[in-house]
């Protein structure tokens, strides 16, 4: 048998996982709500979260260092993560997003092992082709029982950065500081996207619910989800974690149900069954291979 989870982890475990399901229920409040443009809403994001995590590691450490392996890459991909997640809330659920972003990012990280050569069992390459199938089967042109393709492909950019990042933050020693740094170097960079993207800065006022709405995306599901995430990840096995995190586009869903009165629909349904249950097959297989 194994270990019992020491007391604590699994109310760790929960908070996380709703606080990575609430970065998309907030950003669509937000975004798709019309209460901030994307690219504001992005920045504001990324500034306070890097402000919360900076605090943490100082408060820690006592010290910040900006350098280490991957840095460049890392804020690059960041990015490219930050600018499609926001931007594709314009128009997608809470559920179809994160749907996407996490099957995407599997996608992402299966080529990886591909690139590096790593050996890929059977049933990780069937698990990869039923979510690749369930990705097909949510965009399939079907009138308007199908998400926007434009703002899909912004979410597939978004899962794209994301599962680079998270390729990159294999090298890191202290994902925390990696991701703290990460954070605040790309700051700059997202706020001159904001600037040179006009549209996302006229189109759609700045109101004080989305100030609250980027805010809390940034300190509390983003800098406080990801510190903890850090902090309980060493008591989980790698499929043990990965197969938790199958449950946060289920978890988002729901709360776009909820909170934003979105639809469920039988088209994600299936989709999401075909996708997490290709994610867990694929997860499974690698750890008995």
């Amino acid at each position: 048998m194994k270990p019992a989870w020491p007391i604590g982890t699994p109310l760790i475990v929960g908070l996380v996982l709703l606080a990575f399901a609430g970065n998309s229920v907030l950003t669509r409040a937000g975004v798709g709500g019309g209460q901030m443009g994307a690219m504001p809403f992005a920045a504001l994001r990324l500034a306070s979260g890097a402000g919360a995590l900076a605090l943490m590691v100082l408060w820690r450490d006592g010290r910040f260092a900006f350098g280490g392996v991957g840095r460049l890459n890392g804020v690059l991909s960041l990015i490219l993560y930050l600018i499609g997640f926001s931007a594709a809330y314009v128009s997608l659920d809470s559920g179809v997003g994160a749907l996407i972003l996490f099957g995407g990012v599997q996608v992402v990280m299966f080529t990886g092992a591909l690139i590096a050569r790593e050996t890929v069992p059977p049933a990780r390459w069937l698990g990869a082709a039923l979510a690749l199938g369930g990705l097909a089967w949510l965009l399939w042109p079907a009138g308007t029982a199908a998400p926007s393709l434009w703002h899909a492909a912004l979410m597939a950019a978004a899962a794209l950065g994301w599962g680079l990042y998270s390729l990159i933050g294999r090298q890191s020693g202290d994902p925390l500081a990696a991701t703290a740094a990460n954070f605040v170097l790309a700051t700059p960079p997202i706020v001159a996207v904001m600037l040179l993207w006009p549209s996302e800065t006229t189109s759609a006022p700045i109101t004080a619910a989305g100030v609250a709405l980027a805010i809390a995306s940034g300190v509390v599901a983003s800098g406080l989800g990801y510190a903890l995430w850090y902090t309980v990840l060493p008591r989980l096995a790698a499929a043990s974690a990965a197969l938790l995190q199958l449950t946060v586009p289920v978890l988002a869903a729901l709360g776009g149900m909820v909170f934003l009165a979105e639809p469920l629909t039988a088209r994600f349904v299936i989709a999401a069954l075909l996708v997490l249950g290709g994610v867990a097959l694929g997860v499974l297989g690698a750890r008995r291979g």
